[in-house]
């Protein structure tokens, strides 16, 4: 398909109003959840022993 052939359309303007970036804090919330959980489970592996532990 060249160029030509593709129907032009007016693009949009978003307002920095009604731009809301709710993936990308849910990316950021999820990463944040895992670091935390990672984070808990190599304290309690690491440095006290009775916790959680790898098996396998």
């Amino acid at each position: 398909m060249f160029e030509s052939e593709v129907p032009q359309r007016e693009t949009e303007s978003v307002d920095h109003d009604a731009f809301d970036p709710v993936g990308t804090g849910l990316l950021l919330v999820l990463y944040f959840v895992v670091i935390s959980l990672m984070w808990l489970f190599m304290y309690f592996v690491e440095f006290l022993g009775n916790g959680p532990s790898v098996v396998g």
